[in-house]
């Protein structure tokens, strides 16, 4: 790997598990301090400690648990917002606590991540945004109207930040990825379809056109990029990394 974050300190939230665990991992191979941050504060020291990075604790849809998670957080170069839960369910079947919760984790949680960084970001002159949305936040997707609106929130927010502060150092990209394979899919396989997940799981990796889901890695390798020097000059962007879904369907 290169070296493109050394002496830069990277904050990931959700990076206990699935794509924000692949980003905290990608981002300390090239040399970034990696803050992992977790509402799962063991799980979190898991990663960390195998990446030589920080562990702090947080729920990123309650202010004051956010405010306390950066207090402990000298620097921030860049930030990955990659907590998030998700729903399945239309207008009519979603319960207002369902949507609260959406809201509360994918949108809230991003806008206060966001919040807590950008000061200390001007302070260095500059840093990196990247945030999680989805193509569900650029097409329509059958049975996902909480997780959609959510994740639709997550790139306006992006390009808002994108064109405020675009003059101050700060770049904001956001990536739009469709199915990845991650142990929350294999769970939600094994919980609602236990006597034919295989087959699930082949109709799922058939929504992309390119025939599978996309792995965490993958869209790990685009976020360090899109967090790097090397992309210095792209901000206000919305990366698709589906496997063909928004171009071939």
């Amino acid at each position: 790997m290169s070296n493109r974050f050394a002496n830069k300190t990277a904050v990931v939230t959700g990076a206990a598990s699935g794509i924000g665990e692949s980003v905290a991992r990608r981002l300390a191979s090239e040399g970034a301090k990696v803050v992992v941050l977790d509402y799962n504060l063991e799980a979190a020291k898991k990663v960390a400690d195998s990446i030589g990075g920080v562990a702090v604790q947080a729920d990123v849809s309650k202010p004051e648990s956010v405010a306390a998670a950066f207090a402990q957080i000298d620097r921030v170069d860049v930030l990955v917002n990659s907590a998030g839960v998700a729903h399945v369910g239309n207008l009519l079947n979603t319960p207002v606590e369902d949507f609260d919760r959406i809201y509360g984790v994918n949108v809230k949680g991003v806008y206060l991540a966001m919040q807590a960084a950008l000061p200390k970001m001007l302070a260095n002159g500059g840093g990196a945004i990247l945030n999680l949305a989805s193509i569900a936040s650029k097409v329509g997707i059958a049975d996902r109207f909480a997780y959609s609106m959510g994740k639709g929130a997550v790139l306006t927010m992006t390009l808002s930040v994108a064109k405020d502060f675009v003059t101050q150092g700060i770049r904001a990209n956001c990536v739009c990825p469709a199915r990845i394979h991650t142990p929350f899919v294999d769970g939600f396989l094994a919980k609602n379809y236990p006597d034919n997940r295989d087959e699930m799981f082949g109709k799922l990796s058939a929504y992309q056109p390119i025939g599978r889901m996309g792995k965490p890695d993958e869209v790990a390798s685009l976020i360090a990029f899109l967090c790097s020097d090397e992309a210095a000059f792209i901000t206000g962007s919305a990366y698709d990394i589906d496997g063909g879904v928004t171009l071939l369907r």
